[in-house]
């Protein structure tokens, strides 16, 4: 009996407009609830436009990088993990699917942040969301989605479907109230950005972790690959969930500026949506974009925690992390992965009680964390479209599509600042530990001497990160 619950189960097939969901759910969470706070306190109405352009083309450009691995190496699961894997070789991949993890980990930690904060608005001892009440509570809802999940994916999945649909409701609502309400003269006002020290540049520097963290998921169907009716779905699903949603990010980010002054939005507690909102019509603005805010940010949850337990899951397949996260119970649940995924989790939202800005240092960490695996993916695309691995070369659209990711992708690491890249690095060195234990399960040599080389980067910057906080030169 025990040894039957190792078996794997087929994999449970999803369609297009499921997978479609699955990007747009996953995507559609906490981040765009705060995208006007967020802005408003880097820059201007130019400054955002100039801003979301620039993480629009970057952001459709690794779209089209997914869309064409899918088609390109059909062989290849789990998206960003895998990519990583097959253009730089196994411990970068473990990397990969190891950050990748991680930061849907971190990320899942905002949500219930988000959601604390937002009814710390009527329960004071909620706080913003980092108060050992709120802690607690969000617990209890960590290992309930737990419990739901262990259901079974395809359930897990459709319940996501529909939460999908159901979420983006208020914002469309959002959308257009703000925008029939909309000032020019407001609007003219927030145009420059003119009491932000800086350059236009610095400023739109500063926006570009958020533009990360809300796109975010745009690798979702990618990520469930195996899943897939049909191969071609996964790429189609890529490209119009990012379509979708950037059209709302953008919108959402842009007639805010017209409501009311960008100062009074930078002050705005998150969610700052529901404050800007309020401003325009009262208080049962802020009641409504709180409702819409727990649907949306539930829905992202699920999602996120499926993909999350997904990439260790197939990583243990493929023999790149411990052989235990490789089992899955009765449906398709890869139950070790999930547990490790809520216990990531549940460790990170107790480290949140100790940020002066919960909310804002793990969404920024998410970002950080999710840079490394894109950049690998990215150059992937670059060694495909080259001809690398024995596939045919692609054409110089392809390969142009790849470049321009990569240079996006690496200019937000340049954005993130070193802070948190060593912060980072905190996280990543210590997880060689599950790289040394599958290792030693197959009975192989530990490291090779170029992985060697990297063990001793990843151990250097963690030490020097782990001295900046204590020294007080980073914190948290």
């Amino acid at each position: 009996m025990a040894e039957a619950a190792t078996e794997t189960p087929p994999a449970a097939k999803l369609a297009y407009w499921t997978l479609t969901s699955m990007v747009v759910g996953s995507m559609v969470g906490a981040g765009v609830f705060s995208l006007p706070g967020r802005f408003a306190q880097e820059t201007g109405v130019a400054g955002a436009l100039i801003s979301w352009a620039i993480a629009g083309t970057g952001m459709l450009m690794l779209a089209f990088v997914f869309q064409r691995l899918a088609l390109r190496r059909p062989d290849l699961d789990a998206g960003v993990y895998a990519y990583a894997k097959a253009g730089f070789g196994e411990y970068p991949g473990f990397f990969s699917a190891f950050g990748y993890w991680a930061s849907a980990c971190v990320g899942n930690v905002t949500y219930w942040v988000l959601i604390m904060s937002t009814a710390g608005a009527l329960i004071p001892a909620l706080g913003a969301g980092d108060t050992v009440l709120a802690i607690v509570l969000s617990s209890a809802g960590l290992w309930g989605f737990f419990l739901l999940i262990r259901q079974g994916v395809k359930e897990a999945a459709a319940i996501n479907r529909i939460v999908t649909v159901a979420k983006l409701i208020p914002i469309g609502v959002f959308i257009l109230l703000a925008l029939f309400l909309l000032d020019p003269a407001v609007f003219a006002e927030n145009w420059g950005g003119d009491d932000y020290a800086g350059s236009l540049f610095s400023q739109i520097r500063g926006t570009m972790l958020v533009t990360v963290f809300v796109f975010l998921g745009v690798e979702g169907a990618s990520v469930y690959s195996r899943h897939a009716r049909r191969r071609e779905d996964v790429g189609r699903a890529t490209v119009t969930g990012f379509l979708s949603v950037f059209a709302i990010f953008a919108s959402v980010t842009i007639v805010s500026y017209g409501v009311m002054p960008m100062d009074q939005i930078a002050e705005l507690r998150q969610p700052s949506m529901a404050g800007v909102l309020e401003h325009a019509v009262g208080t049962w603005g802020m009641v409504f974009v709180s409702v819409g805010l727990i649907v949306s940010v539930l829905g992202a949850y699920l999602a996120w925690t499926l993909m999350a337990a997904e990439v260790l899951f197939v990583a243990a397949k493929d023999k790149d992390m411990p052989r235990f996260l490789g089992r899955a119970a009765k449906g398709d649940v890869p139950v070790p992965a999930l547990i490790l995924t809520t216990a990531l989790s549940q460790l990170f939202l107790v480290v949140t009680y100790f940020s002066s800005d919960a909310f804002n240092f793990a969404l920024d960490l998410t970002s950080a964390l999710t840079l490394i695996p894109f950049l690998l993916a990215a150059l992937f695309a670059i060694k495909v479209a080259s001809g690398h691995g024995g596939v045919p070369r692609g054409s110089r659209a392809e390969l142009t599509i790849a470049v321009i990711a990569t240079v996006y992708t690496a200019f937000l690491l340049f954005a993130a600042g070193l802070k948190f890249v060593l912060v980072s690095l905190i996280v990543y060195a210590p997880a060689t530990i599950l790289f040394v234990m599958a290792r030693r399960e197959q009975g192989r040599r530990l490291f090779s001497p170029r992985e060697a080389v990297l063990l001793a980067v990843s151990i250097i910057g963690a030490a020097i990160g782990v001295a900046a906080l204590v020294a007080g030169w980073i914190s948290i």
